[in-house]
């Protein structure tokens, strides 16, 4: 069992857990930060996001939604998607990658 805690990380984009099957990580976008400039996907990779701190704006495929703290939405492998935090304030997700995304030491 490895227990991670999502205050407790170093970087924007952080891989906490890894297993063979699954795999989570925190991102944390501070005022105007956004989590890439272009839209990403993961091909095999379905993401969940949870807002845990602030609110968060999205381009999921071709729909734009605002979460705020306590949403969670599935990004489904192969769906092209991007995040962005338009407040002054910082915003935290917690994710799910299934299955794993990025190597364990990886930075979005």
């Amino acid at each position: 069992m490895n227990i991670a805690n999502v205050y407790k990380t170093h970087e924007w984009f952080e891989v906490l857990q890894t297993t063979q099957r699954s795999q989570t990580a925190v991102m944390v976008l501070n005022a105007d930060g956004e989590s890439s400039e272009e839209m990403n996907t993961h091909e095999k990779s379905d993401q969940v996001l949870m807002v845990v701190e602030g609110e968060v704006h999205g381009v999921i495929g071709l729909k734009h939604v605002v979460l705020h703290k306590g949403d969670v939405c599935i990004v489904p492998a192969g769906t092209p998607h991007r995040f962005e935090n338009k407040s002054n304030y910082r915003t935290v997700t917690f994710n799910v990658y299934s299955p794993p995304e990025y190597n364990r030491n990886e930075k979005g």
